[in-house]
């Protein structure tokens, strides 16, 4: 990838020299920066997750990504596979070209805020044209993903509307919708382990709100599958507001808005190596899809392991059963948390607690393999060190984070 614009040498060696300062004031940065754009331009509160600014997960998120493409201001080559993956969350949102020079003037006017006197004008205008060249590259990315996205046959651009055809409970907390083009069109296909975009309208609230949901069921039927957990009020931490809409409010018949699918968090069919894909709660949502298409894969190993508080709160496990059973190259192993009474009855869990290092040995053959995990950040924090732990190279280690990506080292 070329950028389009040189950077000279100078504004390189002022910008490599500032990242670790801009880094250590780098969420105090973004927080600033937020509030300055959404006072300016509150329009962009139609596109940007609530939620994740209030928890500060956004401006920690968009730290990240910008001192990564910073740091690598030279060579923009070495971070692509981080591009495209925020590029494909930036597609599925509808970010569009003109956004980003909003962003860059409202970034450089927080880090002067932020640093005061330290940024000096060398500092600043090193920044605004970093920041120009990094821009570029997210534009012509996302531009091609626009592009791909409404070529596809049954695809298309920006938002369609979809009917809810059919609602189902899954679980205590787990609720799935069967989504169907309003215009009875074809659809776009897609790869295991993508997601979309819904756009919900609320009554009583001033701006809309957007929320990316994996696709968990197959490509090919006519119809998009999503399964929401509904996020209630845990102490400091208020209820989902489109989770609990999407739960107690929308039914079947009504109308929803969504993007084509998209995300690289998919599965590899190539590679020859056994497949043991880990989810935890909902972040099983993307394994079912990748689980359906590795059934049709008799020649692939493939282990499942799935956690959950326990039976009530275990979605879609009949389905999953089903597609086991009529499998031959699946293994399927349950941990439980909490199982209840009834749980412990019927025994079909094989882990009483967490997931944890030595029990993935005894289940999972060897650790030559591709991992595939999703699911709440604790979760994942601890199968990925444990992975590391074991061994596991990273270039087979894939994941999926709920909400902006972050760092499963910290």
């Amino acid at each position: 990838m070329t950028a389009t614009k040189i950077l000279s040498q100078e504004t390189i060696s002022i910008i490599k020299s500032t990242v670790p300062v801009l880094a250590e004031h780098g969420e105090a940065i973004t927080k600033r920066f937020y509030q300055m754009m959404f006072e300016n331009h509150p329009e962009l509160l139609h596109i940007f997750n609530h939620a994740n600014q209030k928890q500060g997960k956004q401006p920690k998120a968009l730290a990240n990504s910008v001192y990564a493409a910073a740091a690598h201001i030279d060579n923009l080559e070495a971070i692509i596979p981080v591009v495209k993956q925020i590029a494909h969350k930036h597609r599925s949102l509808n970010v569009k070209a003109e956004h980003y020079p909003i962003v860059g003037k409202h970034l450089l006017l927080a880090i002067k805020d932020v640093l005061g006197d330290a940024a000096t004008d060398d500092i600043i205008n090193a920044w605004a044209d970093a920041y120009g060249v990094i821009a570029d590259v997210f534009i012509s990315v996302e531009k091609e993903m626009y592009n791909d996205a409404e070529q596809k046959e049954g695809g298309w651009k920006e938002f369609r509307p979809f009917t809810v055809a059919k609602k189902v409970k899954e679980s205590d907390v787990i609720t799935s919708f069967y989504l169907k083009p309003l215009d009875g069109e074809e659809i776009s296909e897609f790869l295991p382990g993508q997601y979309i975009s819904v756009k919900v309208i609320i009554e009583g609230e001033e701006y809309n709100h957007i929320r990316q949901y994996s696709l968990s069921d197959v490509s090919g039927k006519g119809y998009y599958r999503i399964s929401i957990k509904r996020e209630d009020a845990r102490g400091d931490i208020p209820a989902g507001i489109v989770s609990t809409y999407m739960h107690n409010e929308v039914n079947e018949g009504d109308v929803l808005e969504i993007t084509a699918p998209a995300g690289d968090f998919v599965l590899n069919t190539e590679s020859t190596r056994p497949v043991v894909l880990i989810s935890g709660g909902v972040g099983q949502t993307p394994m079912i899809n990748m689980l359906k298409k590795l059934s049709q894969l008799p020649e692939k190993k493939v282990t499942y392991i799935h956690a959950a508080i326990n039976g009530n709160h275990h979605a879609l496990k009949e389905e999953v059963a089903t597609v086991v059973s009529e499998s031959t190259n699946i293994n399927y192993f349950l941990a439980y948390e909490q199982p209840t009474e009834e749980d412990r009855t019927a025994q079909i869990y094989q882990k009483e607690g967490f997931v944890e290092l030595e029990w993935l040995k005894l289940v999972v053959p060897s650790n030559d393999a591709d991992f595939y995990f999703c699911g709440p950040v604790p979760f994942m924090k601890v199968i990925n060190q444990s992975l590391k732990d074991w061994g596991v190279p990273q270039e087979q280690i894939h994941f999926e984070f709920f909400g902006p990506a972050g760092d499963l080292e910290k």
